[in-house]
């Protein structure tokens, strides 16, 4: 099969589409994909440039997540997945390729009314957004949400499930043309971080009280602001260190207001807390986007080939959205 291996730590360059050896024998409960198409993310450009490796058994390749069909099935698969089944999946790696293995609990039918291709683009930023800001942080319906980069594959995704489920969203991004993007999707108080200080505006918005809850993937230099911005009992989730990893804050703040802080990633959970996520997720996200309050925003698609042009467009930052591969 083809599949884009990382010659060597680096930038966009190392990214190589090559024949390599088809995935490994499926093991008990492990399903085989052919790929129609994979999702893009910024875990991927960390483990382009080695800050990132995969997790122990995962596929060399990177690829969080790709939509395709059933091509074979291990023993142990739950019997409603059958081969020939169109379905998209949370992975450990090996996204960017023709073929990929993946265990049966990560997997999601196509939702009704989305394409094969667009699927791609949804079990990581599904999966990301419940886990994270809903199964953690309890975000629930009539609270408050700030959401830094709006834009993104996250943003755009946390903006509409949270709109759908009575949230008022706040949402943080740098161009007028993507706070655009967030207030057609929903954002009720879109803030250009480049030119406010998106501490005063919240307060400004909330009346003093600050937002109930914070998703944030900028990491040490938001922190403080981070935990200025949230009110009492505020929750503020980390998912990305974009702004370092070191930060020095005032407990105070945290006391005084019973703040939360929490963080997490998604790559390194086990399969068993995987396929519960993914439960989850069918259980209450599905729905929302087969009655069309939530749909894939796809930026723009690249064959395997130009993964190199993908992760430029990637670290550019200018897109709105998801960007998707295409065997």
């Amino acid at each position: 099969m083809r599949a884009v291996v990382i010659a060597r730590p680096g930038g966009p360059e190392v990214l190589e589409a090559r024949e390599v050896e088809d995935p490994p024998a499926l093991g008990e409960g492990e399903v085989l994909l052919e790929v129609a198409a994979a999702g893009v993310n910024r875990a991927d450009t960390v483990q382009r440039m080695g800050r990132y490796p995969p997790p122990a058994g995962a596929s060399p390749y990177p690829g969080l997540e790709c939509s395709g069909t059933i091509l074979a099935l291990a023993p142990n698969v739950p019997s409603r997945w059958a081969v020939g089944d169109k379905v998209c999946a949370l992975l450990s790696g090996g996204g960017y390729a023709e073929k990929v293995v993946v265990p049966a609990g990560q997997l999601l039918p196509i939702p009704e009314g989305v394409s094969l291709t667009d699927a791609a683009g949804l079990a990581e930023v599904a999966c990301t957004v419940w886990s994270t800001v809903f199964m953690i942080s309890h975000l629930s319906p009539g609270e408050s949400f700030l959401i830094h980069g709006g834009s993104s594959g996250i943003g755009t995704f946390a903006i509409q499930i949270a709109k759908h489920l009575g949230i008022k969203v706040f949402v943080t991004a740098g161009s007028k043309e993507k706070l655009a993007a967030c207030k057609d999707l929903g954002a009720d108080v879109c803030i250009n971080y480049k030119t406010e200080d998106f501490v005063e505006r919240v307060k400004q918005e909330t009346n003093g009280k600050g937002v109930d809850v914070i998703l944030d993937n900028i990491g040490g230099s938001y922190l403080q602001r981070n935990l200025n911005s949230l009110g009492v009992d505020g929750r503020l989730f980390t998912i990305g260190f974009q702004g370092g990893v070191v930060a020095e804050v005032n407990l105070q703040t945290v006391i005084a207001r019973r703040l939360t802080i929490q963080a997490a990633g998604l790559r390194s959970r086990s399969p068993v807390n995987k396929a519960q996520i993914v439960s989850e997720v069918e259980k209450n996200v599905w729905p929302a986007i087969a009655a069309g309050k939530v749909k894939p925003v796809i930026y723009k698609m690249f064959p395997l080939s130009e993964a190199a042009e993908a992760h430029r467009l990637m670290e550019g930052s200018t897109h709105i959205g998801k960007i998707l591969l295409l065997p």
